[in-house]
This record gives structure tokens, C-alpha cells and sequence, in this order.
């Protein structure tokens, strides 16, 4: 299978495109050396958010890795954030500019197209079934796109992110009623600096299915890796971190069904 999916009964799927790590043998062959570190994962987010499956949300990860086609970006391959230097859909370089191909082995455009229908395609016709599915049975769906991130990345930002970075592509992919709500319980955590479309205002997951006049309300979180795990390779997970923040990610998440199910509203 190119993801792992489990289908809930809530009104919330959790896609977490980033965490994959495979890299297939072809594409392996034409990597350079960087490459096989993979470094720009969304490290351990499955076992972080290991609670939603007992909660009954449906989740949707990633098996192959970044490098090897991101699926958080637009098939054209348009830049999310226009005058501002981002990866693109087959990424040719790392976050700290190290080159993933060897000079003049960067995919040309038909293996761009491949990849887009052997390893970019299937994720995202899963998550639009499923979204399509929990629309049938609810009426509503709110879609939560998770990542992580190193807390301290020079080429896409100065000095350090705030640990939690909430993105609703400036309000135009979910209502500002579930904005507030989830916002509101993080900041009032306390424990963790916050920011809403900030440096993050979601990818192309959030702004391509967040569709708030045809019920799916989407969101992204982007966390900074130091609140859960060793930002320096091996990239250890930190349960002594994690145990912190994951009563948090429940309640936000939660927060999140229970906005979709019209619960407090």
C-alpha cells in the first residue's frame, strides 16, 4: 500500500503526509547522498498521535517519503507562498540546501508525472473518499492536516518558530467559529507559544479540501519537533516530551469533532 488508513466514526480525518520514510529502489539509485538521511520527515507523528485511533478519528499517513514526491504540494507544482523560497513537488534539495541528486539527475518532467500517478494520486484519492464518506454520514467533516517541523530552519524563517503553528490559508479553508475554538484551548494551555497563520498557513492539503460552504473545514498544525522528539540526527522520539504535549493534541483534536458534530455551537 502507498499509505496506512483507518476509517473512524468521527467527523475529523487526520492526514499526516510527512511521515513516510520509503524511497523506492529506482528512485533510491538516483539519489545522492543526503537523500537517504531524510532529514525534512515528520518524524513519530503516528505515535504521537497514537490516541486518535481509540477516539474513533479516521487517519491517513504517508508511506513514501517527501523526497520522493510531496503530497502536500499542488500537482502544477505552484509555489504556496508566492515571493518566498519553498520545496516544491519533487523536492531537489533538503530544507538546509543539500542537494538530493547528483548534478543534472534532477527528475525531468515525465518522472515528475509518474510519480504524481504512482505515489501523489493514490494518497489523495484515499483522502478524498474518506472525507466524502464522513460527509454522508455527517453532514460536516473537519479535515486536520498534521506536521512537524525543526524548530530552527534559517532558509524558511528567522530565529525560532512558535511551538505550535495553526494554518487555515488566512480563515478561507475552515469557519472562524472552529478557528477560535481550537486556538482558544491552545493558547489557554498555556504551555506552549502559539501562532495562527503565521509562517504556516497550510498547504496545498488545507487549501485544496478545506471547502467551508461544502462542510469540510480544514486546518493545519505545524509543531515544532523540539515539543516531542531529538531534532538532531538519529532524531530520537522523547516520551518525556511527548507525554507533555499529547493531552494537548487530544483535546485539540477532539475540539475539532466536536465543533464538526455542532456540540457547543
Amino acid at each position: 500500500m502507498d499509505y496506512q488508513f483507518t476509517a473512524g466514526s468521527l467527523p475529523l480525518l487526520v492526514s499526516m503526509p510527512h511521515v513516510g520514510t520509503d524511497i523506492p529502489d529506482d528512485i533510491a539509485a538516483s539519489f545522492a547522498p543526503a537523500a537517504a538521511v531524510r532529514t525534512d520527515t515528520d518524524w513519530h507523528l503516528v505515535q504521537l498521535y497514537g490516541f486518535l485511533r481509540e477516539m474513533g478519528a479516521s487517519t491517513l499517513s504517508a508511506r513514501w517519503s517527501r523526497y520522493v514526491i510531496d503530497l502536500n504540494r499542488p500537482p502544477e507544482n505552484t509555489n504556496l507562498y508566492p515571493g518566498q523560497d519553498t520545496t516544491g513537488l519533487c523536492p531537489v534539495d533538503t530544507f538546509g540546501r543539500a542537494p538530493l541528486y547528483p548534478e543534472g539527475g534532477a527528475p525531468d518532467e515525465a518522472e515528475v508525472q509518474r510519480r504524481l500517478t504512482l505515489y501523489w494520486q493514490p494518497y489523495h484519492g484515499q483522502l478524498r473518499a474518506e472525507l466524502d464518506r464522513l460527509l454522508a454520514i455527517h453532514g460536516r467533516v473537519v479535515l486536520w492536516d498534521a506536521h512537524s517541523i525543526a524548530s530552527v530552519v534559517p532558509r524558511f524563517f528567522e530565529g525560532k518558530l512558535p511551538d505550535l503553528n495553526f494554518g487555515t490559508a488566512d480563515g478561507a479553508s475552515c469557519a472562524p467559529g472552529m478557528t477560535d475554538a481550537i486556538a482558544s484551548l491552545a493558547l489557554a494551555h498555556g504551555g506552549y507559544t502559539v501562532a495562527v497563520n503565521g509562517r504556516f498557513k497550510g498547504g496545498h492539503i488545507t487549501r485544496h479540501y478545506g471547502k467551508p460552504a461544502q462542510n469540510v473545514h480544514a486546518i493545519q498544525l505545524e509543531m515544532c519537533q523540539s515539543t516531542y522528539m531529538d531534532e538532531a540526527a538519529p532524531y530520537g522520539y522523547r516520551p518525556d516530551l511527548a507525554e507533555q504535549v499529547q493531552p494537548l493534541l487530544r483535546r485539540l483534536t477532539q475540539a475539532a469533532a466536536a465543533w464538526a458534530s455542532g456540540e457547543g455551537q
